[in-house]
């Protein structure tokens, strides 16, 4: 009856192989190894790099599961654009100077933050507020 399914073009479902079956095995524990690393990992640069790894693993782990689109859409979420953004967050962060919005408020005028200066409401640390203005 196999046979003639397959003659009529119908599709016989068989049991995975056994080289399919080793190939799920491999990918879950890289999958797991990946997962820990990425846990233990205290350096969001390399955090970035392996999620990336873990979004690749994964998207293994899925081909390997007979689920191609959901591998697809985890290689570009998990293996691009999440470690991107963490990259990119990093890169921010790591832009803006730690003392930037204490560092500047009494640049203004001169260190001597008086209050009384630029006719009230300005205040050392804002723009516009003692400096330049006459009384």
């Amino acid at each position: 009856m196999a046979g003639e399914r397959a003659r009529r073009g119908a599709a016989v479902v068989t049991a995975p192989s056994a080289t399919l079956d080793y190939l799920i095995v491999v990918s879950l524990l890289l999958v797991t190894l990946t997962a820990t690393a990425a846990a233990l990992t205290r350096d969001p640069v390399r955090q970035a790099a392996v999620l990336s790894a873990l979004g690749l693993c994964l998207s293994l782990l899925f081909l390997f599961l007979q689920a191609p689109d959901v591998a697809l859409s985890q290689l570009a979420v998990g293996g691009a654009i999440t470690p991107l953004l963490v990259l990119l967050t990093v890169r921010k962060i790591r832009r803006t100077p730690h003392g930037e919005t204490g560092g500047k408020t009494g640049a203004g005028n001169g260190g001597a933050d008086t209050g009384s200066e630029g006719g009230g409401g300005g205040g050392g640390g804002q723009p516009g507020g003692g400096e330049g203005k006459s009384p």
